[in-house]
């Protein structure tokens, strides 16, 4: 995949993909939008990835949110079509079928905490920082970030962090519940790397099936959720990685799962 906004390591199953452009905070331009959304498109489509990282290039941030430089000489016309390549791209990180971690370095404002949230897992660097300003700016959140916040913490803290566009520490993010690990900016990748590998060791297929019963099953009843997650289960079971747990367990051994 060749971009100019982002950089794709793949490293046997696990991807990374970086946010790159260090020189402007990372920040979201019309590029980084389309090229997120043929990226993580692709990366949803091939089998062989079984998980990703989701990160920043440099020290100073993870995405500093929209650029608003480039948004200085737009027409309102200009800037809707604009929105709705971000729109997309937000779309397609959060709706990602696959594990997807974040591993926040430095600055995660506004579409770059929405991204963040739209993770399942988000690990921190020390120097992390969380914000949603637009309403400083006379807009709102709209990556994501008025439904996945309140769904992770209390809606009324979600408010007063929307409604005041204050800044949250790794610390205080973990302490919310919204950061799983926060570790020193040195040991960020390397422990984001262990948690994907931790993951990769099971059945590729059984994760994606289970992440897809969570994220459906959040907003629908308790009967329909356990319709979706018996659902789910079918497509595991008829999976030849299903054929090889099995096997392996009862040939007291390690599973080799392929995905299938």
């Amino acid at each position: 995949m060749k971009t100019e906004t982002l950089i794709v390591d793949h490293n046997e199953h696990l991807a990374t993909v970086f946010f790159n452009r260090p020189e402007n905070m990372n920040a979201l331009n019309t590029l980084m939008a389309k090229e997120l959304f043929t990226v993580f498109t692709e990366l949803a489509a091939d089998r062989d990835i079984w998980a990703v990282i989701l990160t920043g290039k440099g020290d100073k941030a993870f995405c500093a949110g929209a650029d608003l430089k480039e948004r200085k000489d737009m027409s309102l016309d200009q800037m809707r079509l604009q929105r709705d390549l971000f729109v997309q791209a937000f779309k397609t990180v959060s709706t990602f079928p696959k594990p997807l971690i974040a591993a926040v370095n430095g600055y995660a404002f506004g579409g770059g905490f929405e991204f963040a949230l739209g993770c399942d897992i988000i690990y921190a660097a020390e120097n992390a920082v969380f914000s949603l300003p637009e309403v400083s700016l006379g807009i709102i959140p709209a990556g994501g970030g008025t439904q996945n916040l309140p769904r992770l913490i209390a809606p009324a803290l979600a408010k007063e962090l929307i409604f005041t566009g204050n800044r949250l520490t790794a610390a205080e993010a973990k302490e919310l519940g919204l950061v799983r690990k926060v570790t020193s900016p040195e040991k960020l990748s390397e422990e984001a790397e262990l948690l994907a590998a931790n993951i990769m060791k099971n059945a590729p297929l059984a994760v994606w099936q289970a992440k897809k019963a969570i994220n459906l099953g959040l907003n629908v009843d308790l009967s329909t959720g356990f319709a979706l997650e018996a659902e789910c289960y079918n497509v595991c079971l008829k999976s030849a990685d299903r054929d090889e747990g099995l096997k392996a367990f009862n040939e007291k051994r390690k599973p080799v799962f392929t995905g299938q």
